[in-house]
């Protein structure tokens, strides 16, 4: 099946610069054309796109996409390459979510810290604070090591 311009850019959900560019930075093979001179893009082009899409919002630059991309051409002799730069990018995003899930017990305690101030009403804020206060920024730093 083939999928215009258009096609491509609405199920992907990037904008037609974003795709002119990945194909500029050589992360696509060359892209047929229709008799028209309108590009044609293959359910390989697509997938392809869709690999790029995730691995760019993993946070994986642009070059190390393209050599990733480039590696893929050489075939099965390449296979465990492909899969070494898939692991360290795996363990990058492992390491951030581990982060995420720390910033999220963080945000969770003060919310839990301002729960109480509502609870007990602007009367008992002080006393709140006083006794509250060193417990909580305990918390925080054992969550932070």
């Amino acid at each position: 099946m083939s999928y215009s311009t258009k096609e491509v850019t609405d199920k992907l959900n990037i904008s037609m610069h974003t795709l002119r560019y990945y194909e500029k930075e050589g992360l696509l093979p060359p892209v047929t054309r229709d008799k028209n001179g309108n590009r044609e893009y293959s359910d390989l082009n697509l997938e392809q796109l869709l690999l790029i899409r995730c691995m760019r919002a993993t946070g994986m630059s642009i070059s190390y996409i393209k050599k990733y991309m480039e590696i893929c051409k050489e075939g099965y002799s390449s296979v465990p390459s492909r899969k070494e730069i898939l692991l360290l990018q795996k363990q990058i995003l492992e390491d951030h979510k581990k982060e995420l899930e720390e910033n999220l017990e963080v945000v969770n305690l003060k919310l839990q810290y301002y729960q109480e101030f509502e609870k007990n009403g602007p009367t008992e804020y002080d006393r709140i604070v006083i006794k509250e206060h060193a417990a909580l920024t305990e918390k925080l730093l054992q969550l932070l090591k």
